[in-house]
This record gives C-alpha cells, structure tokens and sequence, in this order.
C-alpha cells in the first residue's frame, strides 16, 4: 500500500486531528552544502578559530579564561562604584557641629546655620576633603561674624553626613564703649562686637565730647583698625598700652600712655602705623637715656619726633 503524506494538523486514523509541530528546527552545523570551519584538534589551528563552529578544547579554554576576566573586571567595576559611593557617603557633609576652644559661651547655633548657608551656596564643598575652610572663614567673617579668626583646616569626621568644625575666635586687645554697645579690637586691627574671651585692660576713653549714639566717625573701622594695630605695634617695639584717648576737638589723633612711660604718645590715623610705632620707640628709648623729661612726645610728623 503506497504511503501517503499527510498535511500539518490533518487528520490520523481515525479521524483523530494530528498536532501540529512548532518546534523549530535544530540547527546543526553539519548541513548540506555548508563549509564547516575550525578544528576538534587542539594541535591544528584554522583562520578565525576563536569565531568558528568547531571548537577545540584549546579554544574552548581561551573563551573561559575571556570570559573569568570580563565577569572579574565586572565584579572589580561594581566594588569600585561601591567604595567611592561609600567613600563619598563618608566624607560628605549634611549637618554641622560646631566647638571652640573659647572660654565663654558661644551660641553655637548661629555658626552653624551660616555654614550651612555657605554650603547650600557652595553645593562642591559639601565633601570633608573638599571644603576650603579659608573661603568659608573669608565668607563667615563678611556675613556678620567678623569676631572669626580662622576654621580649623582639619574637619573630624562625626558620623555620617556629619562634620565638626572648629572655630578660633579673635582675642581682644582694647574695648570700647559706645552708646549702649561694647565694640573689641584685636592687635590686628579687627573690629568685632561678640567677645568670647576676658574683657581686655585696655579701654578707649573718649575725651571730645561728640555724642557716641549714632557716631559714624569715630566707630568706624578706619579708627578702630587703627587703635587695634597701635598695641600690636607698640608691643612689638617692647611696650605695653595701658590707655588709649581720643583728644578734644580732633577725630584724626590718637594719644596712648604706655606702662612705664610718664607721657603720653600721640599719633595720626593718617600715618602708617607702623612707622609711628618705631619713631615712638626710638624717641621714648633718646629721652630716656639722656634723662630728659617730658609732658608728651609727638610722632605725628613722619620722620621727625617732638616733645614738650
């Protein structure tokens, strides 16, 4: 009985429906009219071994060994994403402690919120090792707090997000008062109104009876610098200021008495003072050893010293 083909999903004996075949053929690298490339042998090498259909255990060990090195270089990639996130959750910076060496209470809260506000200006240095801790000394002391010497350069870590920062405040050298407010020189010539150390010695007596509320001339920074740099200068030179006096009816000269000298120096705002400071010291230092007595000695004049 000749045999018969029957169509896909025809019918079987019977009647019964035959399923029909999805499966897609097997492709097998042995098919007619195909040329076959490589080599079973691990001693015989072909043209494009690595890309052929036949494969010698040779071949077979080199895609291994590719492939080890692709999934160890993978694996070293997302280690090294892993530590510079970790890193960098380490060294950021989302909130702020700030401490202090200062002997007095500091209100800590109103350093913290300006550093704050430095950092939402300044997003690039909310990291430990990229703040710049000059810029935000610089920044602290033009917003209000001039009172700031210097920021540590080394910011502890805290926890994370979190950054210690230490504050060294000015030391005042001379006091002064005005109205109602207290204003402090340092021996650099810094005027600030928060002081966190002793009250200094040495205090400005205002002796030319211009009211002080509301005085723009005589609280002004020119002067104040001024007073600041007389008692670095003069302590430079070996003396210590134990006074300093505005005169009558002048806002441009300043008088000072110093400790174990019987008169008193003046000098001008609008002289260096630097050079007034030698010029004093120099002259103070020719009286004394020719025993001359004095009831002042003025160095306003550059170069040349008078005395009555």
């Amino acid at each position: 009985m000749p045999h018969r083909r029957l169509p896909a999903g025809g019918q079987g004996r019977g009647g019964t429906p035959l399923p029909k075949d999805d499966t897609p053929p097997r492709r097998s690298p042995f098919q007619r009219n195909r040329t076959l490339v490589g080599s079973l042998s691990s001693n015989v090498s072909s043209v494009n071994e690595h890309g052929a259909e036949l494969r010698s255990p040779r071949v077979h060990a080199h895609h291994l060994r590719r492939h080890r090195r692709h999934a160890g270089a993978a694996l070293l990639a997302v280690l090294a994403v892993c530590a510079g996130i970790t890193y960098l959750m380490y060294e950021s910076i989302i909130t702020v402690a700030v401490t202090t060496d200062a002997p007095g209470a500091v209100n800590s809260s109103i350093y913290e919120s300006a550093i704050h506000d430095y950092l939402v200006a300044n997003p690039l240095q909310r990291f430990r090792f990229s703040l710049n801790v000059n810029t935000l000394t610089t920044y602290l002391q033009a917003h209000g707090y001039p009172e700031v010497r210097s920021i540590d350069s080394t910011v502890p870590y805290d926890g994370i997000g979190r950054a210690t920062v230490h504050i060294a405040f000015r030391t005042p050298a001379v006091m002064w008062h005005t109205g109602t407010s207290t204003m402090y020189v340092d021996s650099k010539g810094n005027a600030f109104a928060r002081n966190y150390y002793q009250q200094p010695s040495i205090e400005v007596v205002d002796q030319t009876g211009i009211p002080a509320t509301g005085n723009q001339v005589l609280v002004s920074n020119l002067l104040l610098s001024f007073i600041g740099q007389v008692v670095g200068r003069m302590s430079e030179n070996g003396f210590t200021v134990t006074q300093v006096i505005l005169p009558a009816n002048t806002t441009h000269e300043v008088q000072v008495s110093l400790q174990g000298v019987a008169y008193p120096i003046k000098l001008s705002i609008d002289r260096p003072v630097g050079e007034q400071a030698e010029d004093a010291a120099r002259a103070i230092r020719y009286l004394a050893s020719k025993g001359i007595g004095a009831q002042y000695l003025d160095v306003r004049v550059s170069g040349e010293a008078f005395y009555k």
